[in-house]
């Protein structure tokens, strides 16, 4: 089985152009063995096709069950914001945001290109051990990262930890704390009060 664990995302051009012909080039950079599991992490550079110029990053980490104990490094490196653990203060968050998900959700995201079955169907996220389709972590971290930019501004880069599942329908609670010219983050479902995402931080424009 294999579970997104972390995304990070870093914009490369502002303004973002709102039509171009884009290409996505990924490169694996690691596989860290855990013993009963391995963690793979990808980067993804995309780029204008006609002049090559860089518009987004992203690192995109996997954790794949059942997979280790092939004697692999044992520890991630380190790669700066796109590792960075991002923990929150131990104060009151600055900002909170609560926001409402849809019983389609799912079905709607899955219109952005990601087909796993795991979204949709009943009997397929039976077999990943979960109760009913759970949504995508990619459509959460929207979420979240719509929360940051609308109370704070456009961002350099946003990086997440998938922490728990969420379920079309369900209600997210982003709370953001600004600590300089970053802002850390986590996301819980307000159902159940377990975090959907952890470890979160942007680094924004023009902010030291």
């Amino acid at each position: 089985m294999l579970l997104h664990g972390e995304q990070y995302l870093e914009v490369k051009k502002y303004p973002i152009p709102t039509a171009a012909h884009l290409v996505s080039r990924a490169r694996l950079l690691e596989v860290v063995d855990k013993g009963n599991a391995a963690i793979a992490r990808n980067g993804i550079s995309t780029v204008i096709a006609e002049t090559g110029e860089e518009v987004f990053y992203n690192e995109m980490t996997v954790f794949l069950r059942g997979c280790g104990g092939f004697g692999g490094q044992a520890r991630p490196a380190d790669r700066g914001p796109s590792t960075a653990a991002n923990k929150p203060p131990v104060r009151s968050p600055d900002v909170v945001v609560e926001e409402k998900t849809t019983e389609e959700q799912a079905a709607l995201y899955r219109l952005s290109g990601d087909y796993n079955p795991l979204h949709v169907d009943p009997s397929f996220a039976r077999m990943g051990g979960f109760k009913k389709p759970i949504l995508h972590g990619l459509c959460t971290f929207g979420f979240a990262g719509k929360a940051v930019y609308e109370r704070f501004g456009a961002f350099k880069n946003i990086k997440v930890r998938f922490a728990g599942t969420v379920l079309p329908g369900e209600t997210l609670v982003t709370e953001m704390w600004q600590e300089g010219g970053k802002v850390l983050f986590q996301t819980k479902v307000k159902e159940t009060g377990k975090l959907a995402i952890a470890g979160g931080g942007a680094e924004l424009v023009g902010k030291a």
